[in-house]
């Protein structure tokens, strides 16, 4: 149903709410301060950046070693300065 990021975030925004009326009541001041941190995840897109957001990663590997990367920063093998090739996905 929820990711445990998102239901993390939940019962982070509910808490903090929570705790902010409690000392707004109690000092008669607004505690806005405890609400601002979760701000952030409120406004972000369901699936939008890192590698666990759903972005395909391109792996490249060593053809003559099998050195496998995801970095886009190597074009050739650190181990023996082959050209890396693209492949279909993580070796298992």
């Amino acid at each position: 149903m929820f990711g445990s990021r998102t239901l993390t975030a939940a019962i982070g925004l509910v808490g903090s709410l929570l705790l902010s009326a409690v000392l707004w009541w109690y000092f008669d001041a607004l505690a806005v301060f405890l609400f601002l941190p979760f701000v952030p995840f409120l406004f972000r897109r369901a699936g939008g950046g890192g590698r666990a957001g759903g972005s395909t990663v391109t792996y490249r590997e060593c053809p003559q070693c099998g050195f496998r990367t995801a970095d886009p920063d190597y074009e050739y093998c650190p181990r023996d300065g082959a050209r890396l090739r693209a492949t279909d996905g993580p070796r298992r």
